[in-house]
């Protein structure tokens, strides 16, 4: 009678542990205040196939590099640069807006290779040059 009144209890007690777990995990978890600030090294967006089509990142001073990861031929060294771009659905950039200790610059690119357009303030000496389909270009400087 006594193993039958302990198990009784016992029996309630695992019970009561029972409904007060599903009563916690039924609550709704609410963050105490918005995140005002992403930090974080770089961003990324991404298509439904998962292909990069924004970026922001930082890319470190050295030599330019060229989408293959091989260094560029001109031996020039660049510094830290903070490069956004947009790009299209078959892998190329768009739109890239760049900015350095040495000045910025905005690339637009057209639809049709090698069509594109470069604004850029380095320095003392900011330009706009403009690029057509058959490679033609026009370099403007005040």
């Amino acid at each position: 009678m006594k193993n039958q009144h302990t198990l009784t209890v016992l029996t309630l007690v695992n019970l009561g542990i029972v409904i007060l777990l599903l009563l916690n995990q039924t609550r709704t978890v609410h963050a105490n205040s918005p995140a005002t600030v992403l930090r974080g090294r770089g961003l990324e967006i991404v298509d439904a196939q998962e292909k990069v089509r924004a970026s922001i990142q930082i890319v470190p001073a050295g030599p330019a590099r060229m989408a293959d990861g091989s260094v560029a031929k001109d031996g020039k060294i660049y510094p830290e640069t903070v490069l956004f771009r947009l790009i299209r659905p078959d892998g190329r950039p768009s739109v890239k807006i760049t900015t350095s200790e040495q000045g910025s610059g905005l690339t637009l690119g057209g639809g049709i290779d090698p069509t594109y357009i470069v604004l850029n303030a380095e320095g003392g000496d900011p330009s706009l040059s403009l690029t057509n389909k058959d490679g033609k270009q026009q370099l403007i400087k005040p």
